[in-house]
């Protein structure tokens, strides 16, 4: 993609950021974010930044040719501490930003969805799969699934809902200033590298599809530029424990710290996931190209 002004709501968040950058290399790229998770700091000189909510009224959509609608409330824990504002970040955020974009005539939009409403899962799940909403954050992400339906049908917008799969860097990327929120891999990695036990929930034998933010970026681009409609996996198609991925992160450090064991303080809890990205590879050629192992590598390598 080249020569587009484009809009990354979102955009100095984890994911955000990384796709305004690598964007900005050869297009006009605008990141919107309130700065509820996200900071300026992750953002390239070459990205315009506007602080700003996706509730507000005056987005900078004007010209745009791409909207990436990034932003929500991204976890069930955050949204459960506030349903009520979780819900208006994360719907009427969404058709609020869409509907500006349209009226300014974009007509290609890339927004992120979510793998959880598959539940748990050891075989790969495909996005013709009966879902369900068991929490508030999947509802609101559902929710933004039908909405797309309506702009398609009733405006002739082409949307492509993007379903990740436990993405993943380093603090060395973007997400340090997340903390709690931050990925699991990351997190891991930063504690034994600095000679603390992660803790675990149970005996540690939940199951991820821990997908490198390089390719995620990869797959938005791509969704944009091949103007998909309907819903995508990205994901690897391959999963490990956390004990593994405890195991794999003492090996690139040269530790041996073990992990601590404690009680799920969770009601709703997805114990194991796997994508099957037959379609978007179908779509658009996209696969995974960065490893498990060596996306853990580039974690760890900061550190030694």
């Amino acid at each position: 993609m080249q020569n587009k002004r484009i809009l990354v709501t979102g955009g100095a968040g984890f994911i955000g950021s990384n796709l305004a950058n690598y964007l900005a290399e050869d297009n006009d790229v605008v990141a919107v974010d309130d700065l509820y998770l996200g900071t300026p700091e992750n953002l390239s000189s070459d990205v315009e930044f506007v602080d700003a909510s996706v509730l507000d009224d005056d987005l900078p959509t004007e010209d745009v040719d791409v909207l990436y609608h990034l932003a929500a409330l991204s976890s069930y824990k955050m949204h459960e501490e506030d349903p009520t504002t979780g819900a208006r970040v994360n719907i009427e955020g969404f058709v609020n930003a869409v509907e500006q974009a349209r009226n300014d005539g974009c007509d290609t939009v890339v927004y992120a969805t979510t793998s959880s409403i598959y539940g748990s899962r050891t075989e790969p799940s495909s996005e013709s799969m009966d879902v369900m909403a068991r929490t508030g954050y999947e509802a609101s992400k559902l929710a933004r699934e039908r909405y797309a339906e309506y702009f398609h049908h009733h405006y002739d917008m082409h949307l492509a809902g993007m379903r990740f799969f436990s993405v993943y860097q380093g603090f060395g990327g973007a997400e340090e200033h997340k903390g709690e929120y931050a990925n699991t891999v990351a997190q891991f990695a930063h504690k034994i590298a600095n000679g603390e036990r992660p803790e675990l929930f149970g005996d540690g034998s939940q199951t991820r599809d821990f997908t490198h933010v390089d390719d995620i970026v990869r797959g938005l681009v791509l969704a944009a530029e091949h103007r998909l409609q309907g819903i995508y996996n990205l994901g690897t198609s391959e999963s490990y424990s956390f004990n593994e991925m405890v195991s794999m992160i003492n090996d690139a450090l040269g530790t041996d710290v073990e992990p601590a064991y404690v009680e799920n303080p969770f009601e709703v809890y997805v114990h194991d996931t796997m994508a099957d990205y037959t379609k978007m590879h179908e779509a658009t050629g996209w696969e995974p190209e960065v490893s498990f192992e060596e996306g853990v590598e580039r974690v760890c390598e900061p550190y030694l």
